[in-house]
């Protein structure tokens, strides 16, 4: 009862200092056109990476680009996650900036909460407010708990400073659960998730 006790505070705790981008301040800059992803981009690179389209995963970009709009990038990835209350989560992916070459990225992090499962799982993340490239190279904490699913996707969104990331995910396995917890984003793979 106790290491409930604990962990439901540091839930708590991370929770009040890592708080979700939805809550994030509604004045982030207005980007370029020039230099971001119209929605109808966005879809044809989401039905080509996830072999097709649904509504569901239709409703899910729809909602992203209604709460903020056209993104400057998007990482196509494959990530595989674990979770026995404390989780583990590793990926990697290409980074694609608007006329930019691609960028090899990598990412891992911890997350703590009522959780448990295994998943293996696509991610399509779209990106905001991004313009160096260099600069995805940090934690972006999130609350993967507060997650929207419709028709076997989900999406979350991570927020550091001004740049948000919403990744689209699907795939194998089950993982239940709320939890909190960060994604770093690294130049390389590694294995120890902090």
């Amino acid at each position: 009862m106790v290491k409930c006790m604990q962990i439901f505070i540091i839930v708590a705790i991370m929770i009040l200092f890592c708080p979700p981008a939805a809550l994030a301040d509604e004045t982030m800059p207005v980007e370029d056109e020039s230099r971001t992803f119209s929605k109808e981009e966005i879809s044809s690179q989401v039905e080509g990476f996830f072999d097709g389209t649904t509504q569901g995963l239709a409703d899910i970009v729809e909602r992203v680009f209604a709460e903020h709009g056209r993104p400057t990038g998007f990482i196509k990835g494959d990530e595989a996650s674990g979770a026995l209350v404390v989780g583990l989560r590793y990926g990697k992916g290409q980074l694609q900036l608007k006329g930019q070459e691609p960028l090899q990225v990598y990412w891992q992090g911890p997350s703590v909460g009522f959780d448990v499962g295994l998943h293996a799982s696509k991610v399509f993340t779209l990106v905001y407010h991004l313009t160096d490239p260099d600069r995805i190279f940090q934690r972006f904490p999130g609350v993967d708990g507060s997650v929207y699913v419709v028709g076997g996707f989900s999406m979350n969104y991570q927020k550091s400073n001004e740049i948000i990331l919403a990744p689209i995910r699907t795939g194998v396995g089950l993982r239940l659960g709320a939890n909190v917890g960060y994604l770093h984003y690294t130049r390389q793979e590694h294995i120890n998730p902090f």
